[in-house]
Parts: structure tokens; sequence; C-alpha cells
């Protein structure tokens, strides 16, 4: 064996590492996936591999690897569920769990409680193979695996679901492979993320049943991994609120030395600060290896010798392992214990370990009772369950049996007894969090399930379901559970969790029980969300009313003492600064404005230089809307040359060609006068961006002028020695166009010589930048100018609505009314638009409406002859043309 091990390293793994890292510079999604699948061979060949401790024989403990559960039917579950602990460094061998965990071979304590998860798997998939109505002669069935606390430990636990071998081989399984649907296991973000990975290779679906962690829904890295527990975004307010209640200013928390606990550490002292509260002290914990035997005694005097009453923990039951047993025993540590959901602090190795946390209080999530749930706990025994292994190992265990587990049934130890009359250090009847999010699970799974079989049913296909297929439809699944809850596997739409605040209280060493006195739901109304009962809480051996924490560590750089009135000087809130001003001291009283030219950063214990912007042509914004500007450009000129080159066509030549030159030639400096709007702002661009903008368009909108009234002139001057004739001459047109454009010249003349725009800086609009921009100058004289031109919008509207009616064979007007329509909508929406806007943006915004008004100028009037000159040159003959007017009855002169 070790040959051939050898053999394979030389030949295949030395390969396959250089594939490896070339991918690790050139692919890191790839490069993720493939360390995994030879971290994995790599630990199966290590664990085949003989010893000097089995070589000789076999090993003593857990000789056949199995599930410690298994509920056999048309579909299975693989479930992972941390029932019980173990000490990591004890681990010998090649076994991991089988049907009899084995003291003299390795270190392990039952997690009595979380027996309930099991009890809780079994009690939904009766329940769903007992319902008719959801996935009719299809039965679920379940393999449940113990979830060891430890990294190496739940990558083997998940091969040998895979497998099925006591030797696991990856991508080989002795079980009916075809059964097997989906995963559901996970309790903590640490055990999702290391078997999420592993699925993730064979597309299992995987429904964590932990803690919702916001990362581990980036489908990027985990696409096939659900979390179902509700939203914990409020959990650090919450707690907040409570200290304000309570008027705790002095506190400390306590949390885990991992991602989320750094940020709900960030979350909870903001929060904090925000809100007048100071933080005594910070404690983290390890968790690179949840031993049960593990113990940090360093940090319990600490938190012991803090002058602060009242401790904050956040972390769940496998993180926080460690400060359960490191407690001293038959020693009160004379602190109120404050902690959040998914920690049990019933969860004890001994039971007088608990005084040390009577009194506590407990954030735990606010579920409703699942019918029937109580009634089946107090129904499971030995007897009902005769082949579970693991309840046999529980009952055992708990009610302190004398026979061995394999004989408990022949025996008669408190067979007849309830789950219900045990302590609650071992068993709860209410449904935890966890169970509750498990009971979800299972459904969403049956739901699936039906849904793909009521499609294929509908379809007359065969049905045998793979664990890919699930994504698609596990992803949409939303159902409302027997409780009348509402459940989504869509992670966005998770809702916010709601909590009940429990009080823990110890009577004596034997009955102990959690009592509600409060609630928090961060949806309700400000003053509605938050309820507490003073009087019903017990405050633990120490205090027979709420215990003060009140006194103020040091205000760090970046907030100021705020005395307290009443309170000596070294008891203070700490606030931070105002906008504009910082502390880069310690326990300053007043913080300082920064300069006109620099800001805060957002810690405010230093200034920071304002950054210049403007629109700049290197940017993506600044270089997408040239881009554009040129494009639009572009097409003028190329509809330009068209017309050109078909200029003595009746289509190009009705209503007089020279006007629509004159618009074109002008449309197109309309697009190429934006560029003067992108860049730095200096003295000679500033002067020409608006007078320029002005008169183009003015131009533009005086050539359609001109172009309306030649078109109602024409249609007049049709009656037989009717006077108007002599007015549809070129001469006239040419002259409304100079004597309109001249007009706005002689305006921007007068604002250039009073007032002219000039570079500018504005310090003040944002905070932390100086927006180098164009002064106008005088407002008046540009608003004057917009005022003009939207004049002559305005009548070239009224003028070719009025015209849209008549005979339409050279009629432009249906065109300009639309066209005006469009231009007099963008410019409407420019003045509140531009007002509201500071910096880039604003420039953005003159920039758009300048483009979108000229586009639309030039699509509404010329698109249509240009698709009757290029698409459809049949009707642009005289022929056609004498055809329609003859039609008509109607002559229209060439103008």
């Amino acid at each position: 064996m070790l040959d051939f091990v050898l053999f394979l390293a030389a030949t295949w793994l030395l390969p396959g590492l250089g594939l490896y890292l070339m991918l690790k510079v050139m692919w890191p999604p790839v490069q993720r996936k493939i360390s995994l699948f030879l971290s994995v061979l790599l630990l199966s060949l290590l664990l085949q591999l003989p010893t000097s401790e089995n070589r000789t024989k076999e090993p003593l403990c857990f000789p056949q690897i199995s599930p410690s559960i298994v509920r056999n039917g048309d579909l299975t579950i693989g479930t992972f569920i941390p029932m019980y602990s173990v000490e990591v460094s004890s681990v010998k061998g090649t076994g991991l769990f089988g049907s009899k965990p084995d003291k003299d071979c390795r270190d392990y304590k039952w997690l009595y409680k979380n027996y309930q998860q099991a009890l809780t798997l079994m009690f939904a998939v009766e329940e769903i193979n007992k319902d008719r109505n959801l996935l009719p002669n299809i039965t679920l069935g379940f393999h449940l695996y113990n979830c060891y606390h430890s990294d190496e430990r739940t990558l083997e636990s998940s091969l040998r679901w895979l497998s099925g071998l006591g030797q696991f081989i990856p991508n080989y399984s002795c079980w009916e492979q075809d059964k097997c649907v989906t995963v559901i296991g996970g309790a903590t973000s640490a055990l999702s993320l290391q078997m999420g990975t592993l699925f993730d290779l064979y597309k299992y679906p995987q429904i964590t049943f932990g803690p919702f962690d916001p990362i581990l829904s980036d489908k990027a890295h985990f696409p096939s991994l659900y979390q179902v527990a509700p939203k914990d975004s409020f959990l650090h307010k919450g707690l907040v609120r409570l200290m304000i209640h309570f008027k705790w200013t002095w506190v400390g928390v306590v949390t885990v030395d991992d991602l989320r606990g750094e940020e709900f550490l960030q979350e909870l002292t903001l929060e904090m600060a925000n809100n007048g509260v100071c933080v005594s002290f910070t404690e983290k914990i390890p968790v690179s290896e949840r031993r049960h035997k593990e113990s940090h005694m360093a940090f319990i005097p600490r938190i012991i010798a803090s002058t602060t009453r009242v401790i904050f923990i956040h972390g769940d039951t496998d993180s926080l392992m460690i400060l359960r047993y490191s407690q001293f025993p038959f020693l009160p540590n004379y602190k109120v214990w404050v902690t959040t959901s998914y920690w049990d602090i019933t969860m004890r190795p001994q039971y007088i370990d608990g005084y040390n946390f009577h009194g506590a209080l407990t954030f735990s999530h606010l579920t409703r009772e699942v019918p029937n749930f109580k009634d089946f706990l107090r129904s499971v025994n030995p007897t009902k369950y005769s082949e579970d292994i693991a309840l046999k190992e529980f009952w055992h265990s708990t009610f302190g049996c004398t026979e061995e587990p394999e004989k408990l049934n022949q025996g008669q130890c408190a067979l007849n007894a309830s789950l219900e009359t045990l302590p609650l250090l071992y068993f709860d009847m209410t449904m935890s969090d966890l169970s509750y999010t498990i009971y979800n699970g299972v459904y969403a799974v049956a739901w699936t399930l039906h849904e793909m079989f009521l499609m294929k049913s509908e379809k007359g296909e065969s049905w045998v379901p793979h664990p890919w297929q699930l994504h698609s439809f596990l992803k949409k699944i939303q159902f409302n559970n027997s409780a009348g809850d509402q459940v989504f596997m869509d992670e966005n739409r998770n809702p916010e969790a709601q909590y009940t605040i429990l009080n823990y209280v110890t009577f004596n060493m034997d009955d102990e029980d959690l009592v509600k006195v409060g609630q928090y739901n961060p949806q309700a109304q400000r003053g509605e969300d938050f309820t507490i009962d003073e009087e019903a809480i017990v405050w633990g051996w120490t205090y027979a009313k709420v215990p003060c924490a009140t006194c103020s560590e040091s205000c760090g750089p970046g907030f100021r003492q705020t005395p307290l009135e009443g309170k000596p000087i070294c008891c203070f809130n700490c606030s931070l600064c105002p906008d504009g001003e910082i502390s880069h001291q310690m326990n300053v009283k007043h913080c300082m404005k920064c300069p006109e030219d620099e800001y805060p950063n957002k810690e405010r214990n230093q200034c920071l230089h304002k950054l210049i912007i403007f629109l700049n042509i290197s940017e993506p914004l600044g270089m997408t809307l040239i881009c554009v500007a040129l494009s639009f450009s572009l097409i003028t000129s190329l509809v330009l040359c068209i017309f050109l080159k078909f200029q003595d066509t009746p289509i190009v030549k009705a209503n007089n060609r020279a006007l629509s030159f004159t618009l074109l030639i002008s449309l197109n400096f309309c697009f190429l006068c934006s560029l003067l709007f992108i860049g730095r702002p200096n003295s000679v661009t500033c002067l020409l961006r608006q007078t320029t903008f002005g008169i183009v368009f003015t131009v533009a909108v005086s050539s359609i002028l001109a172009k309306t009234i030649t078109v109602v002139l024409a249609f007049r001057a049709t009656v037989p020695g009717s006077r108007i004739r002599k007015w549809i001459r070129s001469r006239v047109s040419n002259s409304i166009v100079i004597i309109c454009s001249g007009i706005q010249v002689i305006l921007c003349s007068i604002w250039l010589g009073t007032s002219p725009p000039f570079p500018d800086i504005d310090p003040h609009s944002e905070p932390s930048h100086i927006i180098v921009k164009c002064n106008e100058g005088s407002d008046f004289a540009f608003y004057s100018v917009l005022g003009y031109m939207g004049f002559l919008s305005l009548c070239s509207f009224i003028v070719a609505f009025l015209a849209r009616s008549l005979p339409d064979t050279f009629n432009e007007a249906k065109f300009i009314t639309f066209s005006m329509l469009v231009f007099c909508s963008v410019w409407v929406s420019f003045l509140p638009t531009y007002q509201s806007t500071r910096g880039k943006a604003m420039v953005t915004v003159e920039i758009f409406s300048i483009l979108a008004s000229s586009a639309g100028l030039l699509s509404c009037i010329f698109f249509p002859k240009f698709y009757m000159i290029l698409l459809r040159p049949d009707k642009n003959t005289k022929e056609s043309i004498k055809n329609k007017v003859n039609s008509r009855g109607k002559f229209l002169p060439e103008v």
C-alpha cells in the first residue's frame, strides 16, 4: 500500500500540484475547488495508509462506520447534527462515529439538548410521510450523522456519507445514491462553510440550519448552500435597547474570534457609542478547534476582576463551548450575563456550573409553537424506536440506567418515563431555534420534491430526481409551515428575526427554567418594538433589583466627553464629534473644526484633504458621454451626406431643403457642444459652454420654426391668386432663422459683456470633496437664454400642432410636433433636476439634456425621410407624388 501511495504521489499528485499552482494565479474560483479536491484525496490516502497501530490489529472502537440514526425511504436526506463533542487530540485510527461511542477509545460527551434536533428531524419526516397531500406514494428517509466540532472530522464525516464506506473513496458510493437528494447540516457558520465547499463539488443542495451569516449568502462562492434561519441584522440594536432601558452605560462584551463575531462587535460598539453606552472590556474567544476539554482560564479571571457587573455574550453553542467549560465550579462570579440567540446557557457540563448563569437574560428567536410536537416528544422512548441506537445511548445517560444500552429494551430502566420529566440541562420540551429551522428545512425539501413531482407528472415523464435538479426549484420555493409562519428559501427574502427575552432561573440542582420576561420586534414602531417586565426578572444570587452598571472608559480619538449630571467626573458619555469637527487626543472636552479645504475621516480623529472633483474625461462617465456625443454627431453627419446626395429628390426638396441642411448642421454642433462640459473647467470653456449651447440650439429651433411656418404658408398658397405665395420663398424662412438667432446672440453678448461665467470652486456642497465648476456669473442671464429658447420651442410646437392634420404628402408637421414634444419634455424636466444636483451630477444632467433633446429632434424629423430615401425609393419619385396628389385633389408647390 505504501509503495502504491508513493507511486501515485510521483505520477499524479506532483503534476496536479503544478496545475493547482497555475490555477491559483490564473483563476481563483477554480483554485478553491481544486484545493479542496486535492485535500480530500490526500486525506483519504493518509487515512487508509497503514500505521504502526493499525497494521497489526483492527481499531478497537467503531469498527463499522454508519449513521447514528437511519430511516429508509424512497428518497433520503443526509443530516449532520452535533450530538456529541469529542476531544479532537485524542482521536486515533480511522473510525469516526459508529453505532456506539466508546469512552475507552475516545473522550466524548453528550450534547444532551441537541438531541431535540434529531427528534425534530424524525418528527418532520414522519409528519410528511403521513400527509397524503404532500409527496403522495413517496416516503422520505434520512441518514443522521454526528457532526463533530472539528475541521478535519467535519470533512471526514461528510465524505463518509458520500461514500457510505468504512474507508471512504472519493467519487465512489455504496449507498443507493440515487435516493439521496439533499443535505441538512451546519449548526454554525464554520461547519456550514466546511461542509458546503465539499458538497458543492457534487452539486448537493445543502440547507444549513445554523444562524444566518451574510458571508454564506454569496452565491458565487456557495451556489449550493441555502440558509433558512431568519436574519439577525437588528440583534445589536435590541441589545443596546436593553442597555438603555436599564441605564447600563458600563458593560463588557465577549464574542468569538471570527469574522462574524468581529462584524457583530463593530455593529454593537458603534450602536452603543451612538447611544452613550461605553464598553468596559472586550474578550474574543478562539474557535480554531472546538474541544470540550480545551480550557482558556486566562480570560475568566479578567472577566471576574472587571469593574463592570453586566457581561454581554455573542456566539453559538459551538463557538462558546470553551467559555462553558471554563467556569469555576462552586464559585459565583457576581455577574449578570446577557446572551444572544443560539447559545443555550443551560447546556452545561455539570449542575453546579449553572449557578454562575443564574439570573442570566437571553435573546431567543420568537417562533410559533409547532402543533403536535410536544405530544410527539412525550411519546418518544426506546421501546417505540428500538432500532435507534442514539436514543438508547441518550436514555441510558440521562436517566442513569445501569443496563448496557444494547439491553435497554429488556430491562426496566425508565422505559415508561417521559422526556418531559428531564431537567432543562438534559432536554427542553420547547422547540429550540435550531430545531425550528431544521423542521422548516425538511419541509422545504419535501415541498421542492413535491413541485418537481407535479411538474414531471403533468409531462408524463418518469421521475428520478437528481440532487442538482433540486436547485432551480429549491431557490424559488416558499410555503407556510404548520405553525403559520411563511418560509422562504430565497435568502434575500428571509425575514428579520423577532426575539423573546428569557430569564434563566436555577431553583435548585434539579429545577431550572427559562421564563419569558420581554420581547423585541425590530419591525414594530418605535415605542412598541421593545417590552420588558422588570418585576418578573430574577437577577441572580447577588442582586435583588436591577444591577447598576454605570461608569465610562476613556473616550478615544473622534469622541468628546459629555458629563452626566449628578455623576462623578470620571463617569461620562462618549459622544461622536459633530460634523466637520475632530478630536485626535484621548479624553478631550471639545472637538475642533477642520480647515475649509479638509474634512474629518470616518473615525473623526484626523482631518483629510478634500478631493478635487469634476467631470473628468478619463473616468468612465466622462468617456461614455464623449462616445455618445461623437456617435450622434457621426450619425448626423451621415444623414447630412445622404440628404446632400439625394438633394434633388422630392422628399428632400419638400419644405425647403436649405432649412433641412441648416437644421442638420446646427444639430451636429449641438452634439459637439456637449464636449465643452467635460473636463476641468477653465476660463475659455466657461465662457463658451452656455453661450455656444444657447446659440446653436436657438439656430436649430429657429430652423424648425421656419420649416413649420413654411408648411402652413405652403398649404395656404394652393388657392390660385393667393397673396401668400410670395411669403413662401426661401428668403422669408431664412429671415426667420436669422432674426430669431440674432436675438439670442444679442442676449449672449450682453451676458458676456456684463457678468461672464468664470471658473469657481465649491467646498461646501459635499463634505469630502471640493467641486470645480463654472460659475454662471449671472443666473438671470442664464435663465433668460434658456427662457428664450423655450419660447421658440413652444411656438414651434403650437404651430406644428395646428398644422398636423394637413395632407401629408410633404407635410412634416406631425413629425415636428412629436419632436418638439420630446424637446420640451426634456428641458422641462431639466430645470428642477438641475437645481437639485451638485458637482458632477449637475454637469451630467445638462449634458444628458443636450444629447437627449438633440437626438429627439434628429430621430423624429429626419429618420422618416431617411427611411423613405433608402428603403422606399419607389415613393420618392415624381410619378408617385402626382398619383398621390391627384388622389387627394390637392397641390402643394415645392418650396
